[in-house]
Parts: structure tokens; C-alpha cells; sequence
């Protein structure tokens, strides 16, 4: 890859929160999950998650989740196995929850680990992740509607978390937090889609992406790439 989309890659890694993320409880429509991808990539979301419990139900919204190769979108069975992860790793879990306890979304401090848990279009976020949660938030109303389009309202509230880290300071970090993996994965298939399409497509191993946003590969990894390319022109 040029040296330019090298960089921009790389400055995109260093401004990716790893401890700020949303997770979707059984979201089911394919626009709504596609911009939530959208925003999550704009504020520096590097994996957000979804509780799609039924095959139908993720097999559905595979193509909405795939639709942005910068966030991976994470799958859980349960509600409560995806809130004891985010608990397990340090992080407070939010639910948007019109109750007598919820308070407005920008009294939170985002700064802190924290997952926020958006509910499905329909009936909203269920009992068992409300009972879960460590705060209930709500988005103010002003007139007669109680509630916003889901990707509407997860926009505003990551927004907020974006605003208080970036007065923070945690955007002006010089080099990513994201594991090494993680990276090469980013490097890999943001640098060169073409050949990360092939190389999965053939089963290879992904090659590595060296300081100056090169592949460093053996050369039986080349001769497989090769070999597909050449059996792809000669159809």
C-alpha cells in the first residue's frame, strides 16, 4: 500500500477505544445495524456487539454486519452472556431505559470502561438487561415522542462519549492499544482488500504488514496467491 493510506491507517489505530463499545440486543433490522456499524467506526469504536440469539436471526443480519470492514461486530446467544463479559473486563453497562432511576446520558462519565446496551426496535431492551445494568440512561423529549430510531439514538449518546474523550485526551494517543493482531488484521485487510478477499477465500495464513505498510510473505503464500490470480484470468 502507499506510504499516505499507510498512515491514515495507522493514525486510525491509535484513536481506536478499545474500552468504549455498544452492544445491540436483538436489533433486527439490517439498516439500523449497518449504521450503528457506520457511527461505532466514526467515534473510534473497535468492536461493538449483538445479542442475535436465533441462527435465522444472525444469518440475516450477517451481510448488515459485514457492511464495514473497520469494527468487528461480535455475536452472543444471551443478553446475560455478552453483560458478564463487559462486566468481567472492567467495563460500567448501560441500558437506555425510560424508568425513575435512569438519568440523562450526558451525566455519565464516558471516560470510564463502559459498554452502552441498545434495545430492540419494537420492545426495546428487555428485563433481564435492565436488571443487569449498572445505570439506566435516557435521551431528554421535548415533545410527544418517548423514543428515537435506534441508530438515531445510539449516534447521540456515542457522540457524547466521543466529546468527553476527547477532552480527555484519549484520541491524542501516538500509538494504537489495540493488540498486535488486531492491527495486522486492519493493516492486512484495509491496506490490500483484494488480496485479503483472495487469501481468505484460498485459506491462507495472513501475511505480515511490516513499518513501512508492506507484505512480508513466504514465497509459497505468494505462489498460492498467484496460482488463484492466474486461474481467475484464465475463465
Amino acid at each position: 500500500m502507499n506510504p499516505t493510506r499507510y498512515a491514515r491507517i495507522c493514525q486510525m489505530m491509535a484513536m481506536r477505544q478499545p474500552d468504549l463499545t455498544i452492544c445491540l440486543e436483538e436489533v433486527h433490522k439490517p439498516h439500523n445495524v449497518s449504521a450503528v456499524i457506520r457511527t461505532a467506526d466514526a467515534v473510534g469504536i473497535h468492536q461493538i456487539h449483538a445479542v442475535w440469539p436465533t441462527q435465522q436471526l444472525r444469518t440475516q443480519l450477517s451481510s448488515a454486519a459485514g457492511s464495514n470492514s473497520w469494527v468487528q461486530v461480535k455475536t452472543h446467544s444471551s443478553v446475560e452472556q455478552a453483560i458478564n463479559q463487559f462486566k468481567t473486563a472492567g467495563m460500567q453497562v448501560l441500558a437506555t431505559n425510560l424508568s425513575d432511576k435512569a438519568v440523562d446520558f450526558r451525566q455519565i462519565d464516558y471516560t470510564k470502561p463502559t459498554c452502552i446496551i441498545m434495545g430492540q426496535e419494537k420492545k426495546g431492551i428487555s428485563k433481564q438487561a435492565i436488571e443487569l445494568a449498572d445505570h439506566d440512561i435516557i435521551i431528554p423529549m421535548a415533545g410527544m415522542v418517548q423514543s428515537l430510531n435506534v441508530s438515531v439514538a445510539s449516534a447521540l449518546i456515542l457522540y457524547e462519549a466521543q466529546r468527553q474523550r476527547q477532552l480527555a485526551g484519549m484520541y491524542q494517543r501516538k500509538e494504537s492499544t489495540l493488540s498486535e493482531e488486531d492491527q495486522q488484521k486492519l493493516l492486512f485487510e484495509g491496506g490490500y482488500p483484494v488480496l485479503a478477499a483472495v487469501s481468505h477465500r484460498k485459506g491462507l495464513e495472513r501475511p505480515f504488514i511490516d513499518k513501512q505498510g508492506q507484505i512480508i510473505a513466504s514465497e509459497p503464500w505468494w505462489a498460492a496467491m498467484q496460482a488463484t490470480t492466474a486461474a481467475s484470468t484464465a475463465k
